[in-house]
């Protein structure tokens, strides 16, 4: 491995650390792009299984940040990664069964589609105070099972964390505030990205070397991703506005480099 190389995939790292510390999501989703288009990641399926381990070793270190600062609803991320936990399996096994170049293709969508989804404007009132309990339960579980098992599908086909689909999904299941769906989503996140790395690694498709660059990067990344959004905390919407820009960009360029 060349300095270039170990270069490119410690700023990899940094970026995929600053994105999921920062606003709960995305680093996931821009690291397969990354690892092929930056590192140099030869083969999909491997940068699929790099950057599932490396974005759940980074999504632990935001995790701890988030629950200390008391922005994480354990029960209801509970309920949302088991459902998540089955569909990730399901995908992680049916990704690598799928051919390479469709499987990009499909990820370029998939890329546009969230963007697409994070610029539309947010109409549910919040719940501030939103709690599973056995009263709550009948409401809330007939919404976090189903959207749970979804976006597992998704993040274990594609090999993300799935991040920028779970921030959505609890806020849709749950009404909670913004802060408190980025710090739930962690949960989920780091349980779905172990799905599928787990699922990667058995078939010895994971860069074990590009890892531990990617996670030593990553740590440096959430830190400052951690105390950014604590600076940028009131202007939330702008980041998110620009960060969909830049994955509709990504997933544009997948799309048209792959065909």
């Amino acid at each position: 491995m060349d300095a270039a190389t170990i270069l490119a995939t410690l700023v990899s790292g940094g970026v995929i650390g600053l994105i999921l510390g920062l606003v709960g999501g995305g680093g996931s989703i821009l690291a397969l792009p990354l690892l092929i288009y930056v590192v140099g990641v030869g083969s999909p399926h491997a940068a699929i299984g790099t950057a599932a381990v490396a974005v759940t070793v980074n999504a632990l270190g935001s995790l701890i940040g988030h629950a200390r600062a008391g922005r994480v609803k354990w029960r209801c991320a509970s309920v949302f990664a088991l459902s998540g936990m089955i569909g990730a399996a399901l995908g992680a096994e049916l990704g690598k069964a799928f051919d390479a170049k469709r499987l990009l293709v499909l990820f370029g969508l998939l890329m546009i589609g969230v963007g697409l989804s994070m610029l539309r404007k947010r109409h549910t009132a919040e719940v501030p105070d939103v709690r599973l309990t056995r009263e709550s339960a009948t409401t809330l579980l007939p919404r976090l099972v189903p959207i749970g098992l979804g976006v597992g599908l998704a993040a274990g086909f594609f090999g993300i964390g799935g991040g920028f689909l779970i921030v959505p999904g609890l806020i849709l299941a749950t009404a909670m505030p913004l802060p408190f769906a980025i710090g739930t989503s962690l949960v989920v996140v780091s349980v779905l990205g172990l799905t599928t790395a787990t699922s990667y690694a058995v078939s010895g498709l994971v860069d074990w070397r590009l890892t531990a660059l990617l996670v030593m990067g990553g740590i440096v990344g959430t830190i400052g991703g951690i105390a950014l959004g604590k600076v940028l905390g009131t202007r939330k919407g702008l980041l998110e506005r620009g960060f969909a820009a830049v994955v509709i960009a990504i997933g544009a360029y997948i799309i048209a480099s792959t065909i």
